[in-house]
């Protein structure tokens, strides 16, 4: 014979139980809200609630307090009530003057907004601004760049480039070929503080330069391998002289070498191009013109700038050079290759989006 109290049947509606189970596949619903939902959709079978606790791993207490706020209140009862607490001091069309000034005007004496010609042109605190910036992802502080190509090829030459990368041709060398030219040998004009707990390394703004020097490198693709010389000119001549000690690299005979080159003119001088010809087993690809970006050897640039050279003291170019063959050969003892990830396909969507967004700029 059954005690207490008798529970009230719970019965769902076609869309009460079309929202519950909604509720129960979205990913990006908050699990206690799901939890909730599992509650209910069990309850409406007709289940006690000590087999849903059982089911679900809770308490008993917890599946009547949910089954009571269903009967309640219905689907608005699985939602939190409003916490207790001060009331909101900043309404929502104050919100709003404040994301439509940030996006779409700018302060008159300056090219972008702070938080505090913000909060002096609203009337809120600092505080704030800073709050509702940080909600909405806007950042009026920070400013990035982007270039867009012109080439009028530039679809046929993303695909043909990012085609090396993804799907290399078989018996093949895939090899990036650029220059990092005027590399600096700066040296400061007072010692370095070294780094302490607590206190980062330290060192003078200005400096002294030395001369420069000018890296040409080829990477490969498939090893990660670099092969490169410094010459203290930037001239086809060197390129040559760059390209004759690439061409003396073992490989094996009858191997097809595939060259992804920029468009500085450098690489299509007469001279050049007559010394590829010559050598018919080299196959040359450009990337777009101002789109230099898809040369993966870039990033090898980067790294070496980052790691050996923006902290690099120096005081002669012969020690830079030193620095830069002593770097090459420390990473070609362990070469990692960069991993080309994304598709033709997703470059030129991207690329079609930001189109679109300047285009409609109305700059």
């Amino acid at each position: 014979m059954r005690t207490g109290r008798p529970i009230p049947p719970l019965t769902l509606s076609n869309a009460e139980r079309q929202t519950l189970e909604q509720l129960v596949r979205r990913r990006k619903t908050a699990q206690q809200l799901a939890l909730r939902a599992r509650i209910v959709l069990l309850a409406a079978t007709g289940l006690s609630n000590t087999r849903v606790a059982t089911r679900l791993g809770v308490c008993v207490q917890t599946v009547g307090k949910w089954r009571s706020r269903f009967l309640r209140d219905r689907l608005d009862g699985l939602y939190d009530e409003p916490r207790p607490g001060a009331p909101r001091r900043i309404s929502d069309a104050q919100v709003e003057d404040v994301l439509v000034r940030t996006l779409e005007t700018t302060p008159p004496n300056a090219t972008h907004w702070s938080s505090r010609s913000m909060a002096a042109a609203t009337g809120l605190s600092q505080r704030s601004i800073v709050r509702i910036w940080q909600a909405f992802g806007l950042q009026p502080h920070r400013q990035e760049v982007f270039k867009l190509s012109a080439d009028p090829l530039f679809i046929e030459k993303v695909r043909d480039i990012v085609g090396l990368y993804l799907n290399p041709p078989e018996r093949a060398i895939v090899l990036c070929v650029d220059e990092k030219s005027q590399v600096q040998a700066l040296d400061r004009t007072q010692p370095l503080l070294p780094m302490r707990p607590g206190q980062a390394e330290r060192r003078t703004h200005d400096y002294v330069r030395h001369g420069t020097t000018s890296l040409f490198a080829a990477l490969n693709v498939a090893t990660g391998k670099v092969i490169g010389k410094c010459h203290r000119r930037h001239r086809h001549q060197e390129f040559l002289r760059f390209m004759e000690h690439v061409d003396a690299q073992p490989r094996e005979a009858n191997t097809e070498v595939h060259l992804i080159l920029d468009n500085y003119a450098t690489h299509k001088t007469p001279r050049v191009r007559r010394w590829f010809a010559q050598r018919p087993y080299y196959h040359l690809h450009f990337t777009p013109t101002g789109a230099s970006w898809l040369n993966l050897v870039e990033r090898f640039f980067a790294q070496i700038t980052n790691k050996r050279i923006r902290r690099g003291v120096f005081r002669s170019v012969r020690q830079l050079e030193q620095a830069i063959r002593d770097y090459l050969d420390d990473h070609n003892q362990n070469p990692r290759p960069f991993v080309w990830t994304a598709t033709a396909d997703q470059i030129l969507q991207r690329v079609r989006r930001l189109c679109e967004r300047t285009c409609g700029s109305g700059h």
